[in-house]
């Protein structure tokens, strides 16, 4: 009789932590599902704008007129203080709400920003439309605010990973991107499943990642690892000077042109200018093209400073995007130039950059290193470790998220709990 009812209280229990589990199995597969569409049109669109654009180059004279329709679009929704991804990140750690609304105007705005050529990335905007719809699911459903910010984090998983193609690091990224020094141990499951979800949705759907080839790969030896070292040491100071760059450049034009209108209009004259200036339009748009040539070992030296020029100007004058697609060209652009000068493999250290400018900008390193595996595959596994581990700690405090938290000391134990530069 005594093991009879230890038998049965013990099961109860298991029942009861599973019944929650299963809530969260379902509506992650509901969100991969809805999201899975929504980031596969995204992607669709995006690819759209771009070959327009592209069969088209007499559209970058446009850009002005784009930026004044998002601003248009903006006001017309009422949405007057735009916050993009911040606004995402601190939904989760305190009592912020994502509005309904942001999922179309960020559908729409990037697009427009695209097809007249403003220099962005588009996983930014997938983060909000993740999130934005993860909110609303959980409102729709009436969950508890504790419970709809698993749902924004699930929402984010699911978007990157469709937008992006690499479940392993959404899963992670959404968990670990909101507060540094803690993980959201609790959104795992349902961050897996809908990212998972997602990903084969998009995938069958024909929305494919990216996929980088890295070749010259040399074996763990001190002399490359020192140099490999070296590398990540730049690209951390890269990583705080365009986190720098972004936020100077924002604070400078809302103080020049006060007027958003105005502000769109000066913004989409400057990135005309210097796409004219710079003779093509390499550096408009993702700028996916010009990573495959750093790759090959043939980005040009200074391609790294033009587009965190031209991103800076685009995102400080209204348009709308993401920073991380550009973050991966000024990291694989500088690997570039950096591994023709010291002698290792051009792609092997543009595929460092990408990862550690990447670490250093979000402070996300274990997402860092996942993201290298995702794309490059696991050759490399010591260069990437090495590089993101020193990005992470030499990129100190910036961050391209003003509301993300440092909640524990990038270099001792300590609560420290203040906000990314």
């Amino acid at each position: 009789m005594f093991f009879y009812r230890f038998f049965i209280r013990h099961i109860r229990k298991y029942f009861r932590h599973l019944k929650p589990s299963l809530k969260w199995m379902v509506f992650a597969v509901l969100l991969g599902i809805v999201i899975g569409l929504a980031g596969s049109a995204f992607y669709f669109c995006m690819d759209l704008a771009a070959g327009l654009r592209s069969a088209h180059p007499w559209l970058i004279f446009l850009l002005p007129l784009g930026g004044l329709a998002i601003v248009g679009f903006y006001h017309l929704l009422k949405a007057y203080k735009d916050e993009g991804t911040d606004l995402v990140i601190s939904a989760v750690h305190s009592d912020s709400e994502v509005p309904a609304r942001m999922a179309p105007l960020i559908f729409v705005s990037t697009v427009i920003t695209h097809l007249f050529g403003g220099s962005s990335g588009r996983e930014g905007a997938a983060l909000q439309l993740g999130g934005s719809i993860g909110n609303c699911v959980g409102r729709l459903f009436r969950f508890e605010e504790k419970e709809r910010k698993i749902l924004i984090m699930c929402g984010m998983s699911a978007a990157f990973s469709a937008v992006f193609g690499t479940p392993l690091a959404a899963a992670v990224f959404a968990m670990e991107v909101i507060s540094v020094g803690i993980m959201y141990y609790s959104a795992f499951l349902p961050c897996v499943i809908s990212s998972l979800i997602a990903r084969q949705i998009a995938a069958a759907l024909g929305a494919y990642g990216e996929q980088y080839p890295v070749t010259g790969i040399p074996d763990l030896a001190l002399l490359p690892a020192l140099k490999i070292a070296l590398l990540a040491l730049f690209c951390a100071l890269l990583s705080m000077a365009f986190c720098v760059m972004l936020h100077g450049f924002g604070d400078l034009f809302r103080k020049l042109f006060r007027n958003p209108y105005i502000r769109a209009l000066a913004g989409g004259a400057i990135v005309l200018v210097l796409t004219l200036l710079a003779g093509n339009q390499n550096y408009n748009g993702l700028g996916t093209e010009m990573i495959h040539c750093a790759f090959a070992g043939q980005a040009p030296p200074w391609a790294f400073l033009l587009k965190m020029l031209f991103t800076a100007v685009t995102l400080a004058a209204g348009f709308k995007g993401g920073e991380i697609v550009p973050s991966f060209f000024a990291g694989a652009a500088f690997g570039c130039l950096f591994g023709n000068l010291a002698g290792l493999s051009p792609s092997l250290c543009a595929a460092v950059g990408m990862g550690a400018v990447f670490c250093g900008v979000t402070n996300c390193p274990i997402t860092s290193l996942l993201i290298c595996f995702e794309l490059f595959g696991f050759q490399g596994m010591p260069y990437y470790l090495i590089a993101i581990a020193l990005s992470y700690v030499l990129s100190g405090y910036y961050g391209l998220y003003q509301s993300q938290k440092i909640v524990y000391s990038k270099y001792k134990n300590e609560y420290i709990n203040r906000k990314t530069r």
